[in-house]
């Protein structure tokens, strides 16, 4: 018989020789605009901790103190014990501050899509997928069992022709808000429209949205001057928000339908008390000092500014600022020669990117000052001449 360890080892080469093996770095340090790993100080520009939160004296303060009032752990699914006190009151912040009804809180932003299109659809569903989605929608529609229809990115007349063809019983468009390796926003209007004229659910994924669009942070709806009883609205905590996990937000009715029905919620242990008290803080934070956002908008704008000219630029008007460099190997080089000089930029190679966009996603954060995006802009131009 076969040694059944053969596949995987041939597999693994395979990645090895195609520059797709991926390492864990191990940090020394919270994260931070600087960071230590393996000993080595390093200027981030690798994180999704776009405001510079996830190691704030009032986020570790309200975690502290929900853990000494409350525990580590919750003990159990949110349906039985698990549901504490900073849960019921950040869920309540969370909808007022992205301005919905109802929210609710789930593990992770992975969970939370998942429950969304596990729940809404079923095998008599159509799914409509931007190509670029992150794979948690993608992997949702599949688990769903519905039709999963993939349209091309941000391409809004097939999307509509796609629609106006399908009549399933229920009809679903996720997307993506802020595309994660590419930096560009959903049209979120256009969105809207088709699913008001198509009767159709639109479900949005904002993870890396809150907190970085709008005036004052509070994601793409607030970005877009957009709002529908349509609108299914997904967004994270372990980025900007500086904590963990997810919330899902909408009309009480499909909440209550999601809180009922979702697999990942109900047989899941309810997030650590500690997480959602320093979500609510972060909250806090960004209500009281606009000033937060505005410096993540800064610094956007003055890595634009500078590295207009730079090759394989995309164009992005987030945090996230993609370089194409196209091979895997290149990616690689690339990343490891700003790694001699101190800058931790990551090579994002495939499955994550389609084949020929390998690039260093450059990650902006307000935590970062003026001289730190100086540097890096000089150091990607020194390494491309």
């Amino acid at each position: 018989m076969a040694d059944p360890r053969a596949a995987v080892e041939a597999g693994l080469d395979a990645l090895e020789r195609g520059g797709l093996r991926r390492e864990r770095r191990v940090l020394d340090s919270p994260q931070a605009a600087r960071i230590v790993a393996g000993g080595k100080p390093l200027l981030n520009f690798a994180s999704n901790d776009y405001l510079g939160l996830a190691n704030h004296p009032r986020l570790r303060a309200a975690a502290h103190e929900a853990i000494d009032r409350y525990g580590v752990g919750s003990g159990a699914s949110p349906l039985v014990v698990g549901h504490q006190r900073p849960h019921q009151e950040a869920e309540e912040k969370f909808a007022r501050f992205c301005g919905l009804p109802r929210a609710l809180l789930f593990g992770s932003g992975y969970a939370a899509n998942l429950g969304i299109l596990t729940t809404l659809a079923d095998r008599h569903a159509d799914v409509f997928c931007d190509k670029l989605n992150h794979a948690c929608l993608n992997d949702g529609a599949l688990l769903s069992r519905a039709r999963m229809v993939r349209y091309p990115h941000a391409d809004l007349d097939a999307l509509g022709r796609a629609l106006a063809a399908s009549s399933a019983s229920t009809r679903i468009v996720a997307s993506d808000a802020v595309f994660s390796m590419d930096g560009d926003v959903a049209d979120v209007p256009a969105l809207v429209a088709l699913c008001e004229r198509h009767d159709a659910w639109l479900v949005l994924d904002d993870a890396h949205g809150i907190g970085v669009l709008g005036a004052s942070g509070r994601g793409v709806l607030e970005h877009s001057a957009c709002s529908s009883g349509r609108v299914v609205y997904m967004a994270t905590l372990g980025k900007a928000l500086g904590s963990h996990g997810a919330f899902v937000a909408g009309s009480p009715l499909v909440v209550e339908w999601i809180l009922q029905r979702a697999r990942p919620y109900i047989f899941s242990t309810a997030l650590p008390a500690m997480a959602a008290a320093a979500a609510s803080a972060a909250l806090d934070l960004l209500e009281e000092d606009a000033g937060i956002v505005q410096a993540l908008h800064a610094n956007i704008a003055r890595f634009r500014a500078a590295a207009s000219r730079l090759a394989g630029l995309r164009a992005s008007r987030t945090a996230i600022q993609p370089i194409i460099a196209g091979s895997p190997e290149a990616a690689l080089s690339a990343s490891r020669r700003l790694l001699e000089r101190g800058l931790l930029v990551p090579a994002i190679r495939p499955p994550t990117v389609p084949p020929g966009t390998s690039r260093l996603r450059v990650s902006l954060s307000a935590a970062h000052s003026a001289e730190d995006v100086d540097l890096l802009v000089s150091a990607l131009a020194e390494g491309a001449a």
